[in-house]
């Protein structure tokens, strides 16, 4: 099975990589949380619209779904799409004799 285009567009942008790593360090941000930690932790200075069409590039690939919690939106990171780059190159081959 191929990865989807949408996932290496996504996985392409430090940004969002970054917004990932977030996302792995602390699971279920609101967006206001996570503009923050890119400001204090990365010093991203983008606007929370910037942010805000990161997380939805991010939800297009799968690799972030979204929870709506009364006012706010809770985002969490999926891994899942991501096997199908192992699956396409697995990690745990032997390397070859030289």
């Amino acid at each position: 099975m191929d990865a989807d285009p949408d996932l290496f567009k996504a996985i392409g942008d430090a940004t969002r990589r970054i917004i990932l790593d977030e996302l792995t360090e602390r699971d279920g941000q609101t967006l206001f949380e996570l503009c923050g930690r890119l400001t204090m932790k990365h010093g991203l200075a983008s606007s929370r619209q910037a942010i805000s069409q990161h997380l939805a590039v991010l939800e297009q690939a799968g690799l972030v779904r979204a929870r709506r919690q009364g006012r706010y939106k809770f985002h969490h990171l999926d891994t899942s799409p991501l096997r199908s780059i192992v699956e396409r190159w697995p990690i745990d081959r032997e390397a070859p004799n030289p």
